[in-house]
């Protein structure tokens, strides 16, 4: 008695396969996991055109033969007879998204190289229509050398034409329909694929026209790191241009905040906490978010109009030469919000040795607690003037500042990989989404929701951290008619001597020493820190209490000790909160502990090298 023909679907990832399979088996499906590994089978039977009952395999979808991750391993190695308990299918089905043609056919063709039986399914040609493109299924099936279907999976449009190919690909014909392409590399089949799309391709709108064209430059190999490189030059120009108005409004409330509890409360405590903890302390902070909101308003924007994914392309190459995959991008990316939902995506890579490396990185990201102690610091010592037309010598030292963390993260990657998670690395494909225009309304979504983080941030870590450091200053009051500061007299101010002692050398003085210590808890309370330790200091002195904390700075710290401060942050060792997703994601302390440890010398070494540096040049 003759087996049942086993009928595989492959494709790529979103090309319409599940919906396909579901199509074309109904409810006649069945799970389970493949022997040996925890990778999910789903098949499940459908009849020819002639009556013939075959089982159809829903493959897991894949860029490459060439596995990267279990699901992958399993596709290749069902195609080849390798994978244990499943044999070699009697014919494929390729569902090609019909929207995306060029980078499915380029899969297409390593597939056919294989030499089994196969029809194509030109799968969402519907959407394809509605995008402005028109396709012809005879002229790719003439090129090509196999049956072309067009399908509609959600619709089950094309389905009887699917099937009725199916049967003449498992009956006693299918030895006359058996592809023989010959083997091409990875650049071979791209240019092919090309070629392919422009032969099945009858028309096409402008508007198509015009991303192609767009893309001619944003995925060039010299223009496109150039146009990246350009627009992230605009954004961090745009945090300081845009955000002086709104802080400065913002300041004034605070402002008037402190004088109504200065001239309702007495002096005291109460006075102290209010004035020097709560509104000082936080207010510090929370000055600072116009400047955060413009920096995701850029990035929402560049997401939402398609180009991120063109920035994950271009950004590839330079990972793969420092031994990451073109997968550590949008982690990464992510890590520039927040380090913890950064590490969180690594569970994407498949490879352990890639994955750790990007977790062990990822907080050199600029995440956007590091803003508010970069513009206070530019605020202060920065000259708001311009360095060219339109380039803003503040917003010039932000982009470095960002860039030198992002090349910090690029060197570590590389010295990691070739020690602590020796590996090879491995690229990866994606598909460019279509470029559009962003919707206002999921734009000011994004914005409410990172302001609604940000504050519910300043309400609970933000003012716990800084009452906490508040209570801590104010305590030993020094005696009646002593000539000391209180904050010196202080608990803290102790602990902060005598960590003095250990940051002295990189040009930190007591107060810096003081604030990275609640720093630990979230980076921008470096800054409420800063802003309650003076204000305690300053005591009953009107003219010292009027001035701003960048104006204070200014006038206590040398230039050194702020660019030694400024370098410190880009390598800073993390906030508990990363500290402990990362312990999560690696199952033990070891490498959390790696983690810190090589930050803060990093940190160390960044801050004094400038420090230095500085003193040397005569700053």
């Amino acid at each position: 008695m003759m087996a049942t023909p086993l009928v595989a679907l492959i494709g790529n990832p979103n090309a319409g396969k599940s919906a396909l399979f579901n199509a074309l088996t109904g409810a006649r499906q069945k799970l389970g996991n493949y022997p040996g590994v925890t990778v999910e089978r789903k098949s499940g039977r459908m009849g020819l055109a002639d009556g013939r009952p075959v089982e159809l395999v829903d493959l897991p979808g894949t860029y490459s033969l060439t596995p990267t991750s279990p699901d992958e391993q399993v596709t290749r190695d069902v195609l080849m007879g390798r994978q244990a308990g499943e044999r070699i299918p009697d014919a494929l089905v390729i569902v090609v998204d019909a929207s995306n043609i060029e980078n499915h056919l380029r899969f297409a063709l390593e597939v056919l190289e294989l030499g089994l039986p196969t029809v194509i399914a030109l799968n969402m040609v519907d959407l394809a229509a509605r995008d402005g493109l028109e396709l012809s299924s005879d002229a790719l099936s003439e090129a090509i050398g196999v049956p072309v279907v067009p399908t509609v999976a959600v619709r089950k449009r094309g389905l009887d034409h699917l099937t009725a190919a199916l049967t003449l690909l498992v009956g006693p014909e299918a030895v006359q329909l058996r592809p023989q392409p010959a083997a091409m590399s990875f650049e071979e089949r791209t240019s092919y694929a090309k070629e392919l799309a422009r032969t099945t391709i009858v028309s096409e709108t402008p508007s198509r026209r015009l991303t192609q064209t767009v893309d001619s430059v944003a995925l060039h190999p010299v223009l496109g790191p150039m146009l990246l490189l350009a627009l992230l030059f605009v954004m961090f120009q745009g945090v300081y241009a845009w955000s002086e108005a709104p802080i400065a409004m913002i300041e004034s409330w605070f402002t008037a905040l402190s004088d109504a509890a200065t001239a309702n409360t007495a002096p005291g405590y109460l006075r102290s906490f209010l004035v020097d903890g709560a509104i000082n302390g936080v207010g510090s902070v929370i000055v600072f978010l116009p400047q955060i909101l413009i920096l995701f308003l850029f990035i929402l924007i560049l997401e939402a109009t398609g180009y991120m994914t063109r920035a994950a392309f271009i950004m590839d190459g330079l990972m793969a030469r420092v031994g990451l995959s073109g997968r550590a991008f949008i982690p990464l990316l992510s890590s520039f919000a927040c380090a913890v939902p950064g590490i969180m995506a690594t569970r994407s890579i498949s490879d352990p040795k890639d994955r750790l490396t990007t977790i062990l990185i990822a907080p050199m990201m600029t995440c956007s607690a590091r803003l508010p102690v970069y513009a206070v610091i530019i605020g202060a010592f920065i000259p708001a003037r311009d360095v060219g037309f339109g380039i803003g010598l503040q917003g010039l030292v932000l982009f470095g500042l960002y860039v030198g963390g992002i090349a910090g993260a690029m060197i570590a990657a590389l010295l990691l990989r070739r020690t602590v998670a020796r590996g090879k690395s491995s690229g990866f494909l994606m598909e460019m989404p279509k470029y559009q225009w962003p919707h206002v309304a999921d734009i000011a979504l994004g914005l409410w929701q990172r302001a609604v983080i940000f504050l519910r941030r300043a309400g609970t870590i933000i003012f716990a951290s800084t009452i906490i450091l508040w209570a801590l200053l104010s305590f030993p009051k020094p005696p009646t008619g002593s000539t000391e500061s209180p904050v010196s007299y202080s608990v803290a101010g102790r602990i902060a001597e005598g960590l003095q002692l250990v940051m002295a050398p990189i040009g930190f003085n007591r107060d810096i020493s003081l604030a990275l210590i609640p720093a630990m808890a979230a980076r921008e309370v470096a800054v409420s820190a800063l802003a309650t330790t003076y204000s305690i200091d300053a005591g009953d002195d009107e003219a010292r209490l009027e001035q701003s904390l960048g104006e204070r700075l200014k006038s206590d710290w040398p230039l050194p000790t702020a660019l030694a401060f400024l370098a410190w942050f880009v390598f800073a060792p993390q906030c508990i909160s990363t500290i402990a997703v990362t312990r999560r994601e690696t199952n033990g302390w070891k490498w959390p502990a790696f983690m810190v440890c090589y930050l803060f010398v990093l940190a160390y070494a960044a801050a004094g090298l400038t420090y230095w540096t500085a003193l040397g040049l005569g700053l």
